[in-house]
């Protein structure tokens, strides 16, 4: 059974940083596009960062020149590091894996005081 497991959520100050973990136990993760997505309270969940199989990035333009997506494929991980939060930035964060099937992990929450 496939599961993606997130970690490095936590409580931030306004300006902090943390980074995020996803490790997928999934063959040929290397084959797969990621993504990381976000669910702010009351809100639809919506993606913030993309790295595809071949590397390359997309951000949305709230995240961009703040985040950074990253993926090691040796071990079935990608990461999100996130640097100059802002209160904006509070949500469930997942990680999503596809290909011609996709998978979701449990999220993991971010939250930004300011």
């Amino acid at each position: 059974q496939v599961q993606l497991v997130e970690s490095g959520g936590g409580l931030v100050p306004a300006g902090g940083s943390l980074r995020l973990s996803c490790v997928a136990s999934i063959a040929y993760f290397g084959l797969y596009g990621t993504r990381w997505y976000r669910q702010a309270p009351g809100k639809q969940r919506v993606p913030v960062a993309s790295i595809d199989l071949n590397g390359t990035v997309a951000y949305s333009d709230s995240v961009k020149d703040r985040f950074v997506i990253s993926r090691d494929n040796a071990k079935n991980s990608v990461y999100l590091q996130m640097n100059s939060l802002k209160p904006e930035d509070t949500g469930v964060y997942f990680c999503y894996v596809y290909r011609n099937i996709e998978f979701w992990g449990q999220g993991t929450q971010v939250t930004v005081s300011s």
